[in-house]
């Protein structure tokens, strides 16, 4: 009993973090149809911040300041990236240079981390002490990873039903040729729909960062979880992803618990297959009319 519990309570930590990392990834794919590979390295980069900024024994007020300060950063940095890809594309649905940029981007970073820091580790402490919950200690990151999970969803579930910006992008995830046609600023709402994902990432690396892995090479292991919850979850649904995002965490979490960590990924990707061949829209998506 006291093992499941471990397994449910971290899993749904780290699944948090997927969770967020699909929604970044559904705020641009909404926007512009395009999937950003370079989230996974954007999450590492927020931790790296906070190893950077914060003491070696942080207090709370200096956390809550760089908090944003992370999710600002990481949102100008993905304004850039969004421009760069964007750039080529008469409508950023006609072609698929997007997938070269962003696996691009990742590279990237990846290589600029392993130029500064090598291939070691980095580590962050909390300023949250830890907890009990029904007798299993339960890291403070991982709670604040999930409430963030659930804000992010509650942000962005008003911001696209409310939000004359954000109305405006579903207006364009439904039609963009209609949405530019009503004179959307489609190319701007889409640049902005790139900060909106990085402040998401941002934020999560920030608040994550001592339970995560702050490496060159640990933001292809994120990218790939977070893009698993997106897709079970059903592209471009906010409340699949979150779903998804727990669903992989725990189901990966178990899998390390019982087997070893090499096969997270490999019970991730199988999990993802087994989801696509009986629904392949994922668990909350909607099938897609296509022209032919």
């Amino acid at each position: 009993m006291q093992d499941a519990l471990i397994v449910l309570v971290h899993g749904a930590g780290i699944g948090a973090v997927f969770a967020l990392i699909g929604m970044s990834f559904n705020v641009v794919f909404n926007s512009s149809g395009i999937l950003n590979f370079a989230q996974g390295n954007m999450l590492v980069l927020g931790g790296l911040f906070a190893f950077l900024v914060l003491p070696s024994s942080p207090g709370i007020g200096p956390w809550f300041v760089f908090l944003p300060a992370s999710a600002l950063l990481m949102a100008a940095l993905l304004a850039v990236q969004g421009y760069l890809t964007l750039l080529p594309l008469r409508s950023s649905v006609e072609q698929h240079s997007w997938l070269i940029t962003t696996l691009a981007a990742s590279v990237i970073i990846g290589a600029v981390l392993l130029i500064f820091q090598g291939t070691a580790q980095q580590t962050v402490r909390s300023p949250f002490p830890s907890f009990w919950f029904l007798g299993t200690r339960v890291p403070a990151p991982y709670a604040l990873s999930l409430l963030l999970a659930l804000v992010w969803f509650g942000l962005l579930r008003w911001f696209h039903t409310r939000a004359l910006t954000g109305l405006a992008i579903s207006a364009i995830a439904q039609d963009l040729d209609a949405a530019r046609a009503a004179g959307i600023r489609v190319h701007r709402l889409q640049i902005l729909a790139f900060a909106i994902s990085g402040l998401i990432v941002g934020s999560a690396g920030f608040v994550a960062a001592p339970v995560i892995a702050i490496a060159n090479d640990s933001g292809v292991s994120y990218v790939l979880h977070g893009f698993v919850a997106a897709v079970i979850g059903g592209l471009g649904s906010d409340l699949g992803a979150l779903v998804g995002g727990l669903l992989v965490g725990m189901i990966s979490m178990y899998a390390a618990y019982t087997y070893g960590g090499e096969f997270q990924d490999a019970v991730s990707l199988a999990l993802l297959v087994a989801v696509l061949m009986g629904r392949p829209e994922g668990l909350f998506g909607r099938p897609a009319a296509r022209r032919v």
